[in-house]
């Protein structure tokens, strides 16, 4: 689930030499052409990305992916997923690979520069923990001094593991790991005392457990990891479209629109920002290149921000996340749409 620090990534130059950076609405243009959209998620986490027998894929990340087809194909099942680990999102969407990177992936200032890339926005407000089996008897992280963690390679939490053990003068041995699926592999097999991702990932992977009971997720959040997808540098029109897609699924839940009631809104609200992002005024849709029903797609594809929550990482789920930091910024959270208008 992690983020790639990207060691030797490739740089702009020769991004550009390749032509993997877009010119102004390429990107439109090549995914209309080509009636599907590709989109780069996890290889597998449950409640986030994650196939099921049938190859069928489902999670918070995934209905972003059909959100945006939605609005831009009209049709939310025209993608291609697109699996990608810690060490190879980023050559997926710098190559042209995938067209968004909808994977969970934080925001920092070297992706954002360096790799050239543009985070769209900020879906889940995360941080870094740990976890460790109950029998352990560990109830903090600072009690993990000499311990053996398992860490993905390639990616910031290493930097943020050294520093949290640096900061507490403590030390620990790495056990690494490739992805996630062999994160929970080691973990079980008694390879290492802690596993240490994002904690939204680590909920995830509990849920998976047989005994999730037997798993405690510590109290210590050691780092900052605002998720978003992410756009290559250089095709704006294509970032704004991704971009307000998911201001639109947040806006929604900000104004009660949901999947149920979202047809009789588009008749009947008398709510001037309502009017606009369902399209019956003022014709956004144009300013991007799409029409002017593109959000009410996008909202009608899995519902609104709060419903997607709900339905796939929420407190009734088995991943069991509180909205917390990812509330309304009119309940509390952080979650703010930009004005329509």
């Amino acid at each position: 689930m992690k983020k790639s620090v990207f060691f030797g990534s490739v740089t702009a130059v020769a991004l550009a030499a390749s032509g993997a950076l877009a010119a102004e609405g390429d990107t439109l243009k090549e995914v209309k052409a080509r009636g599907v959209l590709n989109c780069g998620v996890n290889t597998g986490l449950i409640g986030f990305a994650a196939p099921d027998a049938n190859g069928n894929w489902s999670g918070f990340d995934v209905s972003f992916c059909k959100a945006l087809a939605a609005a831009v194909l009209g049709d939310a099942t025209k993608i291609k997923y697109v699996p990608t680990t810690g060490q190879t999102r980023f050559t997926a969407l710098s190559s042209g690979e995938v067209d968004i990177l909808a994977r969970n992936s934080t925001w920092t200032f070297q992706r954002d520069t360096d790799l050239k890339l543009d985070f769209i926005g900020v879906n889940y407000y995360d941080g870094q923990g740990f976890m460790v089996r109950k029998d352990l008897g560990v109830s903090s992280a600072k009690e993990l001094n000499g311990a053996t963690i398992c860490i993905q390679t390639g990616t910031t939490t290493e930097l943020n593991l050294a520093d949290y053990f640096k900061a507490n003068n403590m030390e620990y041995q790495p056990v690494n790991i490739d992805s996630n699926a062999e994160g929970e592999q080691q973990y079980l097999a008694g390879a290492c005392d802690a596993y240490t991702t994002d904690a939204s990932g680590l909920a995830a992977t509990r849920a998976s457990f047989a005994d999730p009971e037997n798993h405690i997720i510590l109290p210590e959040i050691i780092s900052k990891e605002p998720l978003g997808p992410a756009v290559r540098h250089g095709d704006s029109n294509w970032a704004d479209i991704a971009r307000w897609t998911l201001y639109a699924l947040i806006a929604a839940e900000e104004y009660g629109v949901t999947s149920a009631n979202i047809d009789e809104l588009a008749k009947s609200s008398n709510n001037p920002e309502v009017q606009r992002l369902l399209g019956t005024t003022d014709e956004l849709g144009k300013m991007i290149g799409l029409d002017a029903e593109w959000a009410k797609r996008a909202i009608k594809a899995g519902g609104n921000y709060g419903e997607i929550f709900a339905a796939t990482i929420g407190e009734q789920t088995p991943i069991g996340l509180a909205r917390g930091l990812n509330a309304q910024w009119t309940q509390g959270g952080l979650m703010y749409a930009m004005p329509f208008r």
